[in-house]
């Protein structure tokens, strides 16, 4: 079995669990509190890796995309498109989300029913003097100590950019010592996650016990809002593709189709690699020098349905505790949600869940405890991450060529 299959795994046989002492009192006034601290426990093994592998990626992703822009004009219009696109999706998405909250709203009690027993009292941020202040990263030292995600980002991406103006020897010395602190970090995560199952088990007796089958109900409804927003920002792709690449809508999804279908059953934009290339170089007449640039960066490193799923579970996770996001907030979201996406890439994708939410929900005041949870069940938004990625892949690779011509 693999991670995935474990951990989701662990979900059930947790609830299954919990749904079984939620029978017995006696023998879930004992169970139950020893559940949560393990639970607890796993959860805070993760968090320590949050502030220094955000700095990190940020940094040599940075580094990484300087070199690709230094590479030729192609590449360099290639990383605009990507950096307008991601920041599109994740605002798009978050606006769909809210939209389909006010509609289907979180059932009353859907906190408690995954084993959280209290919420946050509400609160907004308006734009004021003082917040845009706030984005100063004055004491980064601080701000990571105290983890308050928008300085520090702020801060490793000046960082990142002053360094692609250092001498390159110096350059490649700083990038290479933190590669290393990333690969170390890295380390520390797969520890944890080799514990995910037991993590994710233990979380998922506590729901189970709090409130039974009412945790699945809720667990539904998250997939089905953040499956929405995924599939809201693929469908996008297509009008911006008859806009930008003056190519009909049902031309270019008959030629996506087949890397569609593969990316469906892989999960894997890799896998769907050589259809994307069969759909650029025949149905689209893609040139091959544009193609040869453009699609491998874009497997790579443009994930357009990651910004905006991150941004979509972090808005639900508030939405659970009740936390009301005001203009400010909704901004800084989806905002950091672009940045690390973007650093975020080639990190395996129960790592990237949290790291790459993590900083969000961090960013705008919203806890972080439930992720394990929602990971367990990130197979079936997954599905629908990769496919939204596969087609925008193909999309901006046309759009550069056409710009080009």
């Amino acid at each position: 079995m693999t991670l995935t299959q474990r951990i989701l795994a662990a979900l059930i046989a947790g609830l299954a669990c919990g749904l079984l002492l939620s029978r017995v009192a006696d023998l879930a006034a004992h169970v139950t509190p020893v559940a949560e601290l393990i639970g607890k426990a796993w959860v805070g093994g993760l968090r320590i890796t949050i502030v220094p592998l955000v700095f990190a990626l940020i940094v040599t992703g940075i580094a990484s995309a300087a070199d690709a822009a230094r590479a030729g004009g192609v590449a360099g219009r290639a990383l605009l498109f990507i950096a307008i696109g991601l920041t599109a999706s994740a605002l798009a998405a978050g606006l769909v989300v809210e939209g389909l909250l006010a509609l289907w709203p979180v059932g009353a009690g859907a906190l408690g029913s995954l084993g959280l027993p209290a919420a946050l009292p509400s609160q907004a941020t308006a734009i004021t003097g003082d917040w845009l202040l706030s984005f100063i990263p004055v004491n980064p030292i601080k701000s990571a100590a105290e983890g308050e995600m928008v300085p520090l980002v702020a801060f490793a991406l000046l960082f990142g950019f002053a360094a692609t103006r250092i001498d390159p020897g110096k350059r490649a010395g700083l990038v290479g010592l933190i590669h290393s602190l990333t690969d170390t970090l890295m380390v520390i995560v797969h520890w944890v996650l080799w514990l995910a199952p037991l993590g994710v088990f233990a979380l998922a007796t506590v729901a189970g016990s709090r409130a039974g089958i009412a945790a699945a109900g809720t667990l539904a409804h998250y997939i089905a809002i953040v499956v929405c927003a995924c599939v809201a920002v693929t469908l996008l792709v297509y009008p911006v593709v008859r806009i930008a690449g003056g190519v009909g809508i049902a031309r270019f999804a008959r030629a996506v189709a087949p890397a569609q279908a593969i990316a469906c059953s892989t999960q894997s934009s890799i896998a769907s690699l050589p259809a994307m290339i069969e759909a650029t170089s025949g149905p689209l007449a893609i040139r091959e020098p544009v193609r040869n640039v453009v699609l491998p960066m874009a497997v790579s490193i443009f994930r357009i349905t990651s910004a905006a799923a991150n941004f979509a579970v972090a808005l639900y996770v508030a939405a659970l505790h009740g936390i009301a996001i005001g203009p400010g907030l909704f901004v800084i979201g989806a905002l950091v949600a672009t940045v690390v996406s973007l650093a975020a890439v080639g990190l395996p994708s129960q790592v990237s869940f949290f790291t790459s939410i993590g900083p969000v929900c961090l960013a705008m005041g919203v806890p972080v405890e439930i992720l394990p949870l929602l990971l367990a069940v990130e197979t079936i938004p997954d599905i629908f991450r990769t496919v939204g990625n596969v087609t925008a892949d193909v999309a901006l690779t046309l759009i550069v060529d056409r710009r080009r011509r």
